[in-house]
Order: C-alpha cells, then structure tokens, then sequence
C-alpha cells in the first residue's frame, strides 16, 4: 500500500489549505484512515481520523472546529481541510491507515500504513 501526500504549503495566519492523501495497491475503502503531524522537536501527534465510510470522524481538540477530514472511496483519496490556521499548526503532516480498526482512532501504532508528509508552515 503507497500513502502519497500532498497539498502543503506556505500560508498566513487565519488562512486555509486543503491536504490530499492518495492511496494506491490495496482497496481504499478498507482502510480506516487518519492524519497525524510533527513539529520537531515533538513527537508525532494525532490530527483527525476517519472511518472506512466515513460515517464516523474524530479530531485533536487543538484542531476540533477548523479541521475537516473527509474521503472519497471512489477517488482513492482522503483530505483534510484546514481554515483559520494557526502559527502552532506549523508541521509536517503524514497520512496513515489501517485495516485492522473500525472505529476511532488516534493512536500511533494503530495504524499499519504511512506516507511521506507535507510541510505545512503557517506564518505569523
């Protein structure tokens, strides 16, 4: 399975992006997904995650309001919709999933699959 991200960038405070995370060799639709970030020297924290058909979602409370995740099975593809960013929510930002989990989750070894991240910065 191959997680590819994308969608980062440079962006002003209070602005917004759109992350993307494309999925290919395996069925999309089986994998519970999420999106974590990392700001060094922290250690890798949850973002937002959701499940396989996206009828349940679940959020970091410092992102809870101005994130979005979403999915489009038929597109292999999963997103996060950021707005009303935040100098703090400067990271790297990876996508991962998981076949194993049907419900939330926003624990790190939960998940079997990563992808190379995206460098969100957010300037003050």
């Amino acid at each position: 399975v191959q997680l590819q991200a994308s969608g980062g960038g440079l962006v002003q405070t209070g602005g917004s992006l759109r992350l993307s995370c494309a999925v290919s060799g395996s069925t999309f639709g089986r994998f519970h997904m999420g999106w974590f970030r990392q700001a060094p020297p922290n250690e890798r924290e949850f973002v937002a995650s959701i499940s396989q058909t996206a009828g349940r979602t679940y959020y970091a409370d410092s992102v809870r309001g101005r994130f979005t995740i979403s999915r489009d099975n038929a597109k292999n593809t999963m997103y996060l919709q950021m707005n009303n960013l935040k100098f703090e929510d400067t990271a790297e930002y990876v996508c991962a999933g998981t076949p194993r989990l049907l419900g939330p989750s926003s624990t790190r070894d939960d998940y079997d699959n990563w992808g190379q991240g995206t460098l969100v910065t957010v300037s003050s």
